[in-house]
Order: C-alpha cells, then sequence, then structure tokens
C-alpha cells in the first residue's frame, strides 16, 4: 500500500446496508476522478455476522486489493444473535471493530459508532491504539440516524463523517443520493449527511494526515464486477434465454441478466435444480435461441449429465461456474480456485469443451462473447469459470469495453436451400456427417423443412441413428475431438487470451491464471521496482490450452512461481500435464483460507522462494515444488 491511496473499510453486520452503502461510495469516489478496486468479505448467513467492504482508490490504476487498510468505519452489528462473550460466536455485535483491527495499517484512522459499540469491550483497544498509532473517533452515528429518520440512515451519517475526515466534496455523494431515493427518505438521508459532516468538523480535531487523493479519468470509466462483465458480454452475444437456480456466487450473473431479458426480448427461468437448468438451455439452444445456465461448484455438479448430452448431441451451450471455497459446501461466500479439474473434466467419457478464465471484469465480457461466438460456430460447449472474489468485486474500467457491436448471429446453422441439395445428394439430411470442416458438422433448426434428424444421448450414426459400430464410433469420436485443434488455431489467430505483464526479458516468472491476474501485476511492479527482473503471464485459454503461448513464456524464463488460491496446486498441475517437460521449472505459491491474495503476498512468496528458502510464517500462504523437492 502506498501513502497516496485510500483503503477504506466500512464494517457491519450481514443487513446493515453494508454493501449498497460501499457500491455507493466506491461510485463517488470513481466520479471523483479515482480508481476503484473493491473487495467484499461477508458471511453465508441471511442476515447478522461479521461483513465489510473494502474500497481502494488512487489517481494510479488498482488491479486487486491491497495490503491491509487505512481507515475503518465501524457500524457494529444491529443483526447479532447473542452479543455476549461467552457466546459460542463471542459477542458478534463488537466484531465489526475488534476483528477488523489486525490488518489496520499503523497511523490508521477508525471512526466508530459510539452508539452501538463500546471499546471497554475489547482487550487491550487503548494499548494497540497508542502502539499502532491509530486516530480513533468515536461519533453516535445511531442517534443521528434516529434524530433525524431511521437506525438504518446511520451508514450515511458515517459516509458524511468519512468525507469530513478526509476532505471529500459531498457533491457526489449527494448526486447518487438523488439518483437512488426521493422524497422524505432523500430529505431524512441529506439532512444526515450533512449533519455528520459539519459535527466532525466543528467537534473533533482532525489529528491524522490521510486524505483522499485527487485525480481525474482521461476517458469515462465505469464500476462493475466480473458479474457485470459476464451477464453483458451474453447479451451482447445475442443470448435471449438463461435458466438457473440460485446459488451464490453464480446468482449475481441470474440476477443481472433476469433484470435485463425482459426488455430486449428474452426469457429467464428460475427451475427446480441445475439439472433441469442446464438441461432446459440445451433445448433452449436446440431449438435455435443462443442460452446459457450457471450456477457454482455443488450446483455445476449437478449440471455433470445434461453437460455430457450437450457434448455428444453437439448442441451449443454456454455455461458459468462460480468457484467458492469447497469440498460441498465448504465456505459458500468465500474465494477460492478450487474448481478448475471439475470444470476441465466432469461429465462422461473424453472431454469435449471450451473453457475460458477471465482475469477482470473486461475479459469476463470479451471472453464471454468469445464462449457464445465458438459455443454456436463449433456446436460445442463453452464454459466460463471464474470466483466469488472476481463475481462480487468491482473495478473502474474503461466504458469503451462495452462499445463493441451485438452479435445476434446463431453460427454454423443450414438453410433450407443447402437442406434440399444435401436431400438431393444424399436422400436426407445428414446431421452428424463424418467429414465435417473443421470437425463441425451442419446444424438445422426445428422447423426447417427437410431438416428433421435424432439427437441422441447414445453414441449415432451420420443422421443420429444410434450406433455401437467401432469405426463409426472412432470416426465421430475423431471428428468431434478435432474441433478443439480448430478452436485453438482461431485463439491463436486472435491472439489468444494470456495477458503478459512486465519486461519482455524478465529473467523470472508468475504465472497466474483467472482472478490473481491484477495482484501478480502489481507484484511484478513491486518486484521490478526493487530490482528483480519478473514479468508474469496469466493464462484464460484452460481448453484447449494455449501451449504455444505458455511454451514461450517459460522458456523464456529461469523459473516460474504459479500463483493460485487453492490446495492442490490444480493450474499447476494443468500445465504440466501439458507441457510437462517444465515441471522443474515451476513452483506453486498457495492460498486458500478463504481471503484472496494480497500483494505483499506474492512479492514476499517470489522473494522467498529466489532465497531458497519454503516456508512463510507470517501469511497463510504456501510453497511447494512441482517436482516435489
Amino acid at each position: 500500500m502506498t501513502d497516496d491511496e485510500l483503503i477504506w473499510r466500512i464494517a457491519g453486520g450481514s443487513g446493515d446496508g453494508i454493501d449498497s452503502t460501499s457500491q455507493n461510495f466506491a461510485k463517488a469516489l470513481m466520479r471523483s476522478g479515482l480508481n476503484v478496486f473493491t473487495h467484499r468479505h461477508y458471511p453465508s448467513r441471511i442476515r447478522g455476522g461479521h461483513t465489510y467492504v473494502e474500497i481502494r482508490a488512487s489517481d494510479e490504476p488498482v488491479k486487486s486489493r491491497g495490503d491491509g487498510y487505512n481507515f475503518l468505519l465501524s457500524l457494529g452489528d444491529s443483526f447479532a444473535r447473542n452479543p455476549q462473550e461467552e457466546a459460542y460466536y463471542g459477542n458478534e455485535e463488537i466484531k465489526p471493530l475488534s476483528e477488523n483491527l489486525d490488518e489496520l495499517r499503523e497511523g490508521g484512522v477508525i471512526v466508530y459508532d459510539a452508539g452501538l459499540l463500546d471499546t471497554d469491550e475489547i482487550e487491550n483497544f487503548d494499548e494497540r491504539v497508542k502502539e499502532n498509532n491509530w486516530h480513533v473517533y468515536d461519533l453516535d452515528l445511531r442517534g443521528l440516524a434516529k434524530e433525524h429518520g431511521r437506525e438504518v440512515m446511520r451508514n450515511t451519517a458515517g459516509v458524511g463523517a468519512t468525507a469530513a475526515l478526509l476532505d471529500l466534496d459531498l457533491d457526489p455523494i449527494e448526486n447518487l443520493m438523488e439518483d437512488a431515493m426521493s422524497g422524505d427518505v432523500l430529505e431524512s438521508n441529506l439532512t444526515i449527511l450533512h449533519e455528520a459532516y459539519e459535527s466532525v468538523n466543528e467537534d473533533y480535531e482532525h489529528t491524522h494526515d490521510l486524505r483522499a487523493p485527487t485525480g481525474s479519468h482521461d476517458e469515462e470509466q465505469v464500476l462493475v464486477s466480473g458479474s457485470h462483465g459476464i451477464a453483458y458480454g451474453a447479451l451482447d452475444e445475442g443470448c435471449r434465454f438463461i435458466s438457473g437456480y440460485p446459488m451464490t456466487p453464480w446468482t449475481d450473473v441470474f440476477t443481472i441478466m433476469t433484470q435485463h431479458l425482459p426488455d430486449m426480448g428474452g426469457i429467464s427461468e428460475q427451475v427446480e435444480d441445475e439439472i433441469a437448468a442446464a438441461s432446459l438451455a440445451i433445448g433452449a439452444s436446440h431449438a435455435g435461441a443462443k442460452a446459457m445456465s450457471g450456477s457454482s461448484g455443488g450446483g455445476f455438479a449437478l449440471m455433470s449429465e445434461p453437460l455430457g448430452l450437450a457434448e455428444i448431441t453437439e448442441t451449443p451451450l454456454v455455461l458459468v461456474e462460480s468457484m467458492r471455497a469447497g469440498p460441498s459446501t465448504g465456505m459458500p461466500t468465500k474465494p477460492e480456485q478450487g474448481d478448475l479439474e471439475h470444470v476441465l473434466y466432469t461429465s462422461q467419457g473424453d472431454s469435449n469443451r471450451v473453457v475460458f478464465a477471465p482475469g477482470d471484469p473486461a475479459e469476463c465480457y470479451e471472453q464471454t462473447r468469445k464462449a457464445f461466438e465458438i459455443a454456436y460456430d463449433y456446436q460445442i460447449p463453452s464454459i466460463v469459470v471464474y470466483d466469488q472474489k472476481l463475481s462480487g468485486g468491482h473495478q473502474t474500467i474503461p466504458e469503451r469495453v462495452f462499445d463493441e457491436e451485438p452479435n445476434p448471429d446463431l453460427g454454423s446453422v443450414v438453410t433450407e436451400q443447402d437442406l434440399e441439395e444435401a436431400a438431393k445428394e444424399a436422400g436426407r439430411f445428414k446431421r452428424y456427417v463424418y467429414d465435417g470442416e473443421g470437425g463441425v458438422s451442419p446444424r438445422s433448426l426445428p422447423g426447417q423443412k427437410g431438416g428433421n434428424f435424432l439427437a441422441s444421448g447414445n453414441e449415432h450414426n451420420e443422421v443420429g441413428h444410434i450406433s455401437e459400430d467401432p469405426d463409426n464410433r472412432v470416426i465421430q469420436m475423431n471428428r468431434r475431438m478435432a474441433k478443439l485443434d480448430s478452436i485453438r488455431e482461431e485463439l491463436d489467430a486472435d491472439a489468444g487470451h494470456q495477458a503478459v505483464y512486465g519486461p519482455e526479458d524478465a529473467q523470472y516468472g508468475i504465472l497466474s491464471w483467472g482472478s490473481t491476474k491484477g495482484v501478480a501485476e502489481e507484484a511484478v511492479d513491486r518486484l521490478n521496482a526493487d530490482g528483480h527482473s519478473v514479468k508474469s503471464m496469466n493464462v484464460s485459454d484452460m481448453m484447449p490450452f494455449a501451449k504455444d503461448e505458455v511454451t514461450a513464456f517459460l522458456e523464456s524464463v529461469d523459473e516460474a512461481l504459479v500463483v493460485e488460491m487453492n490446495a492442490t496446486a490444480q493450474f499447476r498441475r494443468h500445465v504440466q500435464g501439458q507441457l510437462g517437460r517444465f515441471g522443474e521449472k515451476l513452483y506453486s505459491l498457495l492460498k486458500y483460507d478463504g481471503n484472496p491474495f494480497e500483494p505483499e503476498e506474492v512479492v514476499s512468496g517470489f522473494e522467498t522462494r529466489i532465497g531458497g528458502e519454503d516456508q512463510l510464517t507470517e501469511y497463510n500462504v504456501r510453497i511447494e515444488s512441482a517436482t516435489g523437492d
């Protein structure tokens, strides 16, 4: 973390409006000209339980959460189940303050709601404040909110206090409030905002040096999550049908799509389970719609059977898999990258699918569009895999990312004239013809004259009849698998999706995938500033794997640190499976405690490995060699 950035953390209980308040404050900072990155931490409970959102803001681009934070607004947990220290979960009311102190930077600012919280209940609080030179402001936010409105408006009071302490202009905050509210509710919130702002300036001595940075944007920015990127990419690529069942964190994509599809003539269906969800999407695609479905780990497991059906019937389909910590229910609201192998290999027999793992909201948009394009051109399931960090975290990106033209094209679909000519030559339409170009056989849609065929989950011959003939089996399998070679050629021609960052001639590499992209790139900047020679590659093309690009990267460095959020080094093992000869160059940096990497953890992991050590005692991370040395 640098001195010219703000990392503001708002903490409270689930149900206290922490998420909505943080989103509005993040938008206000963006509209003030700053670059923003948010990190969301919340429990798997409907109401109550310690939750916080972190907003990192700087005049420079920000790609990840920071190292710790420097401003805490603690509201307490008004939904605490048992505000007693001897309760099983401890005093939950005080946790939004007590459990956030360890990561607060030296010299940081604390604002807490004295109407709900009592620091006497926190062991050694005063000693820690003195030791870390924290600047503490106790405000009765609850009382101020009740005086002019309702208790929930203490969030607004907290934002007003924050603005006063950071010398922030209230105009962007007021504009956002006016966009979201009206009438008496708006007037009450504006009154509370200004009263808190004025009270802090008049009644409290500002003992701290922290101020909000100032900046400006060269082009229009938007604040979006990976979920927005995926949903907007699907809509712009012509997706007009989605089916699903709610499951954190996939629900965000499902919700955004559901909000927009009716206005675009599309359909959203919430069904009884994930088997039905994937099956409905297959049916919609078969009928001629661009369709998608998705889930998180446990729900995606149920999609294994229909996924295999889409593969063998060669029905275009896009699925979304939003990873969270497992196995089973695991930690359903915490990020982890533990589903890679699950996504690559689930279903029956030999996999025949495309898998993309975007690294930021812009890549989520671009690669979702590519997933649809490939699915419908090659009649193959495409899967977009991402995680809770990317799903719920927001980041400023240029608005122009979303300026690409819509694409309603259904891909490789025959015309009725094609069907008429095929009937003259072969007597009937051969849906699964042996010699399809690039492995792709012609596809007809229901209702096209002469385009009827059998779509069976069994192995079948050219017209779709079930066949167990050995020669037919080999031909059909080889044809379906040949699609991956054709797809790889297309991706390579488009320069692929692997983001390389840092000096081209760097001695060492950092290899990452998915949402670890930004933290790896920030680590590269810090390491090079400290005199190291490092570059990074973030891999998105998981299947078919980007062999040539990754090979070139690994050949150019002496060693590569593979950064991922799981315990079993799934991505590193995938790289080894595809490019085994590089095993001796690979070392894993693994984190799986439910929190995403901070840049300093990657920096320390790299320096520890280069120093020949294999332990990082101050962090919940682990280093291991690909060869077991």
